[in-house]
């Protein structure tokens, strides 16, 4: 069902998108490790995003385009 699918996908980007700057923790300097949380906050999101497009990659390449499975 590409069109569900496709409702999927496009929700998980947008979410993706939202979360990409990471507004609540502006004027927060709190340190983890030696780098700010923010900086964390970066690597975690850039983490969750590899895999969210590793996955959409095996699984729904082509959804948006219209190219059947």
């Amino acid at each position: 069902m590409p069109a569900r699918s496709a409702l999927g996908w496009g929700t998980v980007f947008v979410v993706l998108v939202a979360l990409a700057i990471p507004w609540f923790l502006w004027n927060d300097a709190s340190m983890v490790a030696g780098l700010p949380v923010w900086v964390w906050w970066h690597v975690g999101w850039m983490v969750v995003t590899a895999a969210a497009f590793a996955a959409f990659a095996r699984r729904d390449w082509g959804t948006f385009a219209g190219v059947a499975k």
